[in-house]
């Protein structure tokens, strides 16, 4: 089975199972063509995280970390000195090291089967032959439309091909991602082809006989990996940072990247972190992502009873959306790429001590944890912001209101809040993997002509302030909202669920946790029903706004539900029926071997297939 959150991205996926491939080559295949259809949303500059069983080890979840660090340029006195008191939101002083593909190219090594340029094959033919036009691309380059005539005549050329508007459904081409790609694959190519044993039990290839000079499969990926971090793509994208550009600031300024930070990253595997929670165990990617907070909310809320988890509900929605701000406080407080006291927040003894706090009344408060031995950082609780040098010009504020109701939000200046993409893949071995591919949006900077994309914007989840858990510092990554999440039950991997959405991914995952493990919904049934979030925390992307006691919900959940959380004292926005979350998910039920997916029908654009 195969769910993505584009219904090509959930084909080409499902081609490589239906050709013998496994979930590995699958997932990949439906990656890189996630960069293409929906290059709005993530591309190949930009970051991945994934957490996968492998059917020799089901009950052993491994995150995939795709994360790249700040640039070793990256420093707090240098942006400073830059004029800014905020990483910028759009822009390459933005930029992490670029690290999705890396890490692609790592799970396949690793664990798929399939050549490269079979997989990548998909991709290659959308890039070079076109493939339609969402509409929601479309909206998302008028929006900046301004910005890439005025200040980024790259963008402009590879979006705006004669100055005029891609219509929806019309077919879009980007020939350079496409040779870009082939260049890859090339790299790879010099060498006699191995020839392969037939697939095992597994979906892993029993052994391989080498070519007359030793080449194998593994090494032609580490042949592409190398020209990604120190070849033509490497130079392309150091050498386009070097020209001032225009970034969310309203100022221009050179990026910092260069090419001893990209030969000098690679991704890897880590543990998972995980949590029980009413007989399975959650598996999430550690505190240098946002994905423990979703833990931390399931250990306060296994303390109630199943009457306050019910998402449907004035009391489960109340008791759900209280929880998720203790947590995401805590998340602002001690979560990034330094040490992190993990063990002690999710213990039960601190979580029932958090539960207390879950009153009759929603809180505007911003209420951090106290662990001992470690200082909370309290964030600037800034309601509203307007750049320096946009002050007084009437445009360019940026304030709280309706702060990710849409999915994605994209300013005049390229800032976007509530991006991403994500798949799921289980094969027919048990192999089942979860992944949400971000940044490298086309908006995030000027594209990159040679190459058909453009940097990420992922730094701009960093602070300037310094002595908290996620300062700006070379060497370390940015604490990313990316997310993905594997569910086990009884030793074994049993589904694989994830959204964009930004600060909403684990916010919008959580009810379906919820309505599957305690309510008894299908993924489907979960997936549809309404959901809603919080607001009431520090946002992770520029400006960094928060709306104390916000709350954002879909009409569905009722007028009843709606007007309770209002007299609870919850600052309730009404987004509008199908319009929050963009879920999928893949099942498996470890007993039988059948299989199940779901996708999101919002924005009529999510599917999932199988056989």
């Amino acid at each position: 089975m195969s769910a993505s959150t584009h219904w090509l991205a959930t084909a080409a996926a499902q081609a490589v199972l239906e050709r013998g491939g496994n979930a590995f080559d699958a997932a990949t295949a439906g990656a890189f063509v996630l960069h293409v259809v929906e290059p709005h949303l993530n591309g190949p500059g930009g970051d991945m995280t994934g957490v996968f069983v492998t059917a020799e080890e089901p009950g052993t979840p491994v995150v995939l970390m795709g994360q790249g660090p700040a640039p070793a340029g990256a420093t707090v006195e240098h942006y400073l000195a830059e004029g800014l008191d905020l990483v910028p939101g759009s822009g390459a002083l933005a930029a992490a090291v670029p690290a999705a593909v890396d890490a692609w190219l790592l799970l396949l090594r690793d664990h798929g089967t399939w050549e490269l340029g079979d997989v990548l094959e998909f991709a290659i033919g959308y890039a070079r032959d076109g493939h339609p036009m969402l509409g929601r691309v479309g909206t998302t380059i008028a929006a900046v439309a301004e910005l890439f005539q005025t200040h980024w005549p790259t963008s402009a050329e590879l979006w705006m091909p004669g100055g005029r508007m891609l219509a929806e459904g019309e077919l879009v081409r980007n020939p350079a991602y496409a040779r870009t790609l082939q260049r890859l694959v090339d790299a790879g190519a010099a060498g006699p082809v191995t020839v392969a044993s037939p697939i095992g039990s597994s979906g892993k290839t029993a052994g391989a006989e080498s070519g007359a000079r030793g080449s194998s499969r593994e090494a032609r990926i580490d042949a592409a990996r190398r020209e990604w971090r120190e070849g033509f793509v490497a130079k392309a994208m150091v050498e386009s940072v070097q020209a001032p550009h225009r970034h969310s600031s309203g100022t221009d300024h050179r990026g910092v990247l260069a090419m001893e930070d990209l030969a000098g990253f690679e991704a890897g595997y880590e543990a998972a972190a995980t949590v029980e929670f009413r007989g399975h165990t959650i598996a999430k990617t550690g505190p240098w992502g946002q994905g423990p907070a979703l833990l931390q909310t399931l250990a306060i809320l296994e303390g109630f009873d199943d009457r306050y988890l019910d998402p449907s509900t004035e009391l489960g929605a109340h008791t759900i959306l209280e929880a998720q701000k203790l947590a995401l406080a805590d998340r602002e407080a001690y979560y990034g790429d330094t040490e992190v006291p993990l063990e002690y927040l999710l213990s039960a003894e601190y979580c029932a001590g958090r539960r207390a706090l879950i009153g009759e009344r929603a809180s505007h408060e911003f209420r951090p944890g106290t662990v001992p031995g470690y200082e909370p950082y309290l964030p600037p609780l800034r309601t509203q912001y307007t750049p320096p040098a946009l002050a007084g010009e009437g445009s360019g504020s940026a304030g709280a209101a309706g702060l990710g109701v849409g999915e994605p939000t994209v300013a005049p200046s390229g800032e976007t809040r509530g991006d991403t993409c994500h798949i799921d893949v289980v094969d027919r071995w048990g192999n089942m993997v979860s992944a949400t591919p971000s940044g490298g949006w086309l908006q995030s900077s000027p594209a990159i002509p040679e190459l058909g994309f453009c940097l990420g914007t992922r730094l701009q989840m960093t602070w300037l302030e310094r002595d908290t858990p996620s300062t700006l510092t070379p060497g370390k990554r940015p604490r990313t909202t990316l997310t993905p999440t594997l569910v086990l039950r009884d030793g074994r991997a049993v589904t694989a669920l994830g959204s964009p959405g930004g600060d909403q991914q684990d916010q919008w995952q959580l009810p379906y946790l919820l309505r599957t493990i305690v309510g008894g919904y299908s993924p489907q049934q979960a997936v549809d029903a309404p959901t809603f979030h919080t607001t009431s925390m520090p946002g992770s992307f520029w400006p960094r706004t928060w709306e104390p006691g916000g709350a954002v919900v879909e009409d569905r959940l009722g007028e009843d539900v709606i007007a309770g959380l209002e007299r609870r004292g919850h600052v309730v926005t009404r987004a509008g029926g199908w319009t929050l979350g963009r879920l999928s998910a893949v099942v498996r039920d470890p007993s039988t071997g059948v299989l199940q997916a779901a996708a999101n029908p919002r924005g009529a654009q999510g599917y999932a297939a199988g056989r």
